[in-house]
């Protein structure tokens, strides 16, 4: 919001407000003991979403988008104001709270963090709301003091759950990575999906009727939503849950499903209830199943990468190689490799340390990483040489990148100044094999560190470094 100008930071208040609006409108449609408290109010999760995404600079979004949604529902301006102040502050409190104890916007990535989430944006600031809401109703006369209780543990209850259930597809769906799907993620997704709207509608769509007594039938959901958090994320988990949530609330209100009772607001309470530990269920596994893979990404990583360049270390090098020879078994397109040496690293060791040689060959790997191909895979080969594995490319192409990645590492301004020695090799001309392929470009490297040796012999006076 900081950086906007003042046209657009208004245009995105006023859309935030008519966000909230119409948020709280869908909310009080399900209002039961009074017009202005909903068991269901998914205005909460609009307004901490907002928050963590905007900064607290967005509260007059949400004041204006409470005092109207309130106004044109009942009450005075003065009781209206007064509700619209407590939403506001249920908001910057809970999105302090998140900020400083729970990550923020990444409050739905990491187990303990949803926990924390839970207890101070659902559980602790959906009360400044219900307290204050509360107090405005009653003090306006707008509520009876001897319902404030029940009054308010339903607006507590309804801004809980909806910071629950709201704010992480919100969070989840506006700032975390997108993932490229393949065409088997894409007909799971659509198997989750339809499973999940078929099991929804069985069980909240009147085929069992509550009136031949109370059956468990809302757990057979459990399953899809453990699938779509094992299987994909938290953010399609979330989404999942939304989902279930919108077709729970849909077949409850018309007397469907298995939290049906005599009172529709004691129905949407227990229904609410049950929606809010199956999300935080589902939410925790999720995330658990996302750490696990991240950890186990990291660890295979940190197997196959050099500790010192980051580049590919030989065991991944090697798999590379075997790749491309098995590829040119099925499409006979050659591949090439070069072989670098950094010339005179034992004289920068020997003169400045290996604090400085270490950052020499740091400075190699990041020319490699910069200037090859997307496809090609440049690996640390061991000491000071490198290998960069170029598929299907000729002696020429390869010739090419060698004198590119050459000249700018003798263009680097960083000091001392460095060079390479750089030797090609193509299977299968010069090699049908792993050793005599790097054997052929060492053969070349050598010879060409000879003749750069021969006409200017490098001696710790020739490196231009000053400490």
């Amino acid at each position: 919001m900081k950086g906007l100008s003042t046209t657009r930071r208004l245009t995105v208040l006023l859309a935030l407000a008519g966000l909230y609006f119409s948020a709280g409108k869908l909310g009080l449609e399900l209002a039961v003991v009074h017009a202005s408290i909903s068991a269901v109010w998914p205005a909460t999760g609009v307004a901490l979403a907002a928050f963590l995404i905007l900064g607290y600079d967005a509260w007059p979004g949400i004041l204006l988008g409470s005092f109207l949604v309130n106004l044109t529902t009942a009450g005075s301006a003065a009781v209206c104001l007064g509700i619209a102040i407590g939403d506001t502050l249920e908001g910057l409190a809970g999105t302090y709270l998140v900020n400083k104890f729970a990550r923020g916007r990444n409050a739905f990535q990491r187990t303990q963090d949803i926990f924390k989430f839970v207890f101070f944006a659902a559980i602790l600031s959906s009360a400044i709301a219900a307290t204050i809401g509360m107090t405005s109703l009653s003090i306006g006369r707008s509520a009876p003091w001897a319902n404030y209780w029940t009054m308010w543990f339903t607006w507590w209850q309804g801004d809980a759950v909806g910071a629950i259930v709201v704010t992480p597809v919100l969070l989840l769906w506006t700032g975390e990575r997108r993932m490229k799907w393949d065409t088997n993620q894409i007909v799971e997704a659509c198997a989750v999906l339809v499973l999940l709207l078929a099991i929804g509608l069985t069980i909240f769509d009147g085929i069992f009727s509550t009136q031949a007594g109370y059956a468990p039938i809302e757990f057979l959901c459990i399953p899809v939503l453990i699938w779509a958090a094992l299987r994909f994320g938290p953010r399609e988990a979330a989404i999942a849950t939304t989902i279930l949530a919108g077709i729970a609330i849909w077949g409850t209100m018309r007397g469907n499903g298995p939290f049906v009772m005599q009172n529709k607001n004691a129905s949407l309470l227990l229904l609410q209830a049950f929606m809010g530990v199956t999300v935080i269920v589902t939410l925790v596994l999720a995330a658990e199943v996302r750490q696990r893979k991240d950890s186990l990404e990291k660890i295979r990583l940190m197997a196959l990468s050099d500790p010192l360049t980051g580049l590919a270390n030989y065991r991944r090098l090697v798999e590379a190689l075997e790749g491309e020879m098995r590829r040119y078994g099925r499409t006979e397109r050659p591949f090439a490799i070069l072989v670098l040496d950094l010339d005179g690293l034992k004289i920068i060791n020997d003169t400045y340390g290996h604090v400085v040689g270490s950052q020499a060959l740091r400075r190699v790997a990041e020319i490699l990483r910069a200037h090859c191909r997307a496809t090609d895979l440049p690996a640390r080969y061991g000491g000071d040489e490198f290998v960069v594995v170029l598929p299907e490319s000729e002696r020429a192409a390869a010739e090419q990148v060698a004198r590119r990645i050459s000249d700018h590492v003798a263009k680097s301004s960083e000091r001392p100044p460095i060079s390479v020695s750089i030797g090609v090799a193509v299977y299968p001309v010069n090699g049908i094999s792993i050793t005599e392929l790097v054997a052929a470009a060492d053969r070349e490297l050598y010879a060409k560190k000879a003749e750069k040796n021969s006409k200017t012999p490098r001696t710790a006076d020739s490196v231009n470094y000053i400490l």
